[in-house]
């Protein structure tokens, strides 16, 4: 056995060796002896220092090149709760072997890494993330990959990481928890040796300008380098990628902010990578894929090949190269991008309207839309105020509002009645995927228009009402909350740092004639519950992107019951859902006199406010209150079907064996090793599939080899 090894000293091929199953320590001196005459293998040099992340195979991070040929990562998203419904029902159900078949397809496509995520306020994240790694591994078409275990609380990464094989990614941590426990997680992470995505996320809450994102991605890295001692090479940051094309100003640099802090990040910490959630940037488009992803394209070419960007969670198999964006479109979308043209979203709004149009036009049989001749301007005014409001037309709102002034008893009724209709009509458009967020925003500005041109006739009406009542219209207070249609709390609850969605809200609520006191983000229930008594406001908004925010809800909700609180509770945010507000918020405060219900996004929340505070808040609310009595109902009953044996109820029905009726197999004739000397091995060389021997070791061998082999043994 030692002479055999002889050639592998001789050519100095060797740094380690040892023996196997059938050696014994003789076997382990003689080796030893032998190789004492030669020297080691000289180690390779050591250059620039490399993420290197393995499943079954490994892989180096900064040698990779997509399949469009970008030196970029593909992060696949499908297996994310947030990037996709079908893997959501899929894990809902706990149909985890179509769950497999998800991740097979994403590295079919091209990812390199896959993304694992199953947050959700209704499903056991930690039972679910330790499963699903489970059988992942098992599964050789997705475990050659490296995975990135995707969570919002730390212990469900952990459990996860802890049945992970090779070297995965962990998303993430970030110093929005202080940095004591910042450096904790670290540590911990860096004890198990995987790479972590760090987020742009401080004490303060989330980075959103580009002076921001550099400061805080600066300061956790010397956090990691210096005093953690992370390797910086495998440190990931994520500075935001955030959503443009919004309709609202402070938005429209958020592409720009992105890739300038991206090269800047670079250049001040040494080897790290930079990583984003490249489907946020078009959220405002959803729906038309070949705009958002031609969105994608011009932005990952830039912040690729300008900036340096690493690595993006993307769904591979829709990705676009530059060369296959039409060029009307990529001039839209680099207008866009990089906030070059003031009406860039509208510009953008106008071609996806237009593609929209296109596909509702192929799937009518591929003719041509037909295009009424009639002009909205000879509908009655009721109708062109809705018009005006779902199409974000401000043009002809003064003429028309004044036109429907003079047909209603009061001025209140326009508001209550075409404005709020139209409102309700861009609820369903938006909520069924038929209109963008830019044309939400565009629709709230005309509906404060229209608002603004009927608050001095309303104020004309108080004070002659005062006047009626005997009392002096100059002791009237001109700041008086009851100029406004009611008063909203809004706050993103503590823990989590994200705000752009509780914003959008604001502005359509604020665009309503509600006064909005936005409280801000990491707010604990003591504070929410201390500024909505000093507000004395009429409805609680609590806001939350990531799931410790739903446990957080719940709390807010039980300490509004014990504290007495009348204020209807209205939950939003991308991780709420009406089941978890039905099953787990609800209970804890919910009655008719103050609800809890579920708002699924912006453009919904004037038409549940307005329906909360008017006169038909009774009937409103017994419907919610009936649809989530159903829904637990179901959910419960769910439940039931799932229904798991105790240890000693599974011990019960254990498989019993009656020899009497099937007796077990007869003793073989003799025990111990039969020896078989009567076959030549001639005999046995055509039964031997010489394949599998070979490929296992990786040993190149012709067909002619193989057959040459059966006459030459």
């Amino acid at each position: 056995m030692a002479q055999a090894n002889k050639v592998f000293f001789e050519n100095g091929w060797l740094n380690m060796v040892g023996g196997c199953c059938g050696s014994t320590p003789p076997h382990i001196k003689a080796i030893r002896e032998m190789s004492e005459s030669y020297k080691p293998r000289k180690l390779p040099d050591v250059g620039r220092p490399k993420m290197w992340l393995s499943g079954l195979e490994d892989l180096k991070v900064e040698d990779v090149h997509n399949h469009l040929g970008l030196p970029f990562l593909n992060v696949g998203e499908r297996c994310n709760i947030s990037g996709s419904l079908r893997f959501k029902k899929l894990m809902m159900s706990g149909d985890y072997g179509t769950a497999m078949d998800i991740a097979k397809k994403q590295v079919e496509d091209g990812a390199h890494v896959i993304d694992i995520n199953v947050d959700d306020g209704m499903l056991d994240g930690l039972a679910a993330m330790q499963k699903f790694v489970k059988i992942a591994v098992t599964e050789p078409e997705v475990s050659k990959v490296p995975f990135m275990l995707d969570a919002s609380k730390f212990e469900i990464v952990l459990a996860g990481l802890k049945w992970c094989q090779g070297k995965c990614i962990v998303n993430s941590i970030s110093l929005k928890v202080g940095e004591e426990l910042f450096k904790e997680q670290a540590t911990l992470l860096k004890k198990h040796g995987c790479a972590v995505v760090v987020m742009a996320f401080d004490e303060e809450g989330q980075a959103a300008t580009e002076e921001e994102k550099v400061r805080i991605c600066k300061r956790s890295y010397d956090i990691l380098v210096n005093e953690v001692k992370f390797p910086p090479e495998d440190i990931i940051f994520d500075p935001n990628v955030l959503t443009i094309g919004t309709g609202m100003e402070e938005h429209a640099n958020y592409g720009v902010d992105f890739i300038n802090a991206t090269k800047t990040i670079k250049e001040i910490c040494p080897y790290v990578k930079i990583s984003g959630g490249i489907s946020n940037l078009s959220f405002g488009f959803r729906g038309v894929m070949k705009i958002r992803e031609s969105i994608h394209s011009v932005f990952l070419h830039h912040a690729i090949l300008e900036s340096g960007m690493d690595v993006g969670i993307v769904n591979a198999h829709e990705m676009l190269a530059l060369s296959e964006v039409e060029p009307e479109i990529k001039t839209g979308c680099d207008n866009l991008v990089f906030n070059k043209t003031p009406d860039a979203t509208d510009v953008m709004l106008e071609l996806t309207k237009k593609e929209k149009e296109r596909l509702e036009a192929l799937k009518n049989g591929g003719g041509a839309m037909e295009v009424k001749q009639t002009s909205w301007r000879d509908l009655d005014v009721t109708k062109r105020l809705e018009h005006a409001l779902i199409n974000g037309i401000s043009q002809y709102v003064d003429q028309d509002v004044e036109e429907a002034r003079q047909q209603a008893e009061k001025p209140l009724h326009i508001i209550e009645g075409p404005l709020m209709d139209g409102m309700n009509i861009i609820g369903d458009l938006f909520g069924a995927g038929k209109m963008f967020l830019p044309q939400v925003i565009k629709s709230a500005r005309v509906m404060k228009k229209a608002v603004a041109y009927l608050i001095p006739f309303m104020e004309k009406e108080k004070r002659e009402k005062l006047i009626a009542e005997g009392k002096n219209p100059e002791d009237f207070n001109e700041n008086d909350d009851s100029n406004f249609a009611g008063k909203v709390l809004m706050a993103t609850v503590k823990g989590d740092v994200h705000d752009i969605g509780k914003n959008i809200v604001a502005v359509v609520l604020g665009c309503n004639n509600y006064k909005v006191y936005d409280i801000g983000v990491m707010c604990s229930c003591e504070l929410i519950l201390e500024k909505a008594k000093e507000y004395n406001v009429d409805v609680i908004g609590l806001s939350g992107l990531i799931t410790p925010s739903l446990d957080e809800m719940v709390v807010v909700a039980k300490e509004m019951s014990k504290g007495g609180f009348k204020q209807p509770l209205l939950i939003g945010g991308a991780t709420t859902s009406k089941m978890h507000t039905a099953v787990k918020v609800s209970p804890n405060y919910f009655t008719l006199e103050h609800p809890v219900i579920h708002v699924l996004d912006a453009s919904r929340s004037v038409t549940v406010v307005s329906s909360l505070l008017g006169e038909n808040k009774e009937d409103y609310v017994t419907d919610i209150m009936e649809e989530y009595e159903e829904m637990r109902e179901d959910y419960y009953a769910g439940l039931e079907d799932r229904y798991f044996l105790t240890f000693d109820q599974a011990k019960e029905q254990k498989l019993v064996i009656d020899f009497d009726v099937v007796p077990p197999a007869p003793a073989p004739n003799k025990l111990g090793v039969t020896v078989i000397d009567n076959v030549s091995l001639e005999d046995v060389v055509p039964y031997i599939d010489w394949v599998r021997p070979t490929s296992s070791f990786t040993i190149s061998i012709t067909v002619h080899q193989l057959n040459c082999s059966r006459h030459c043994t």
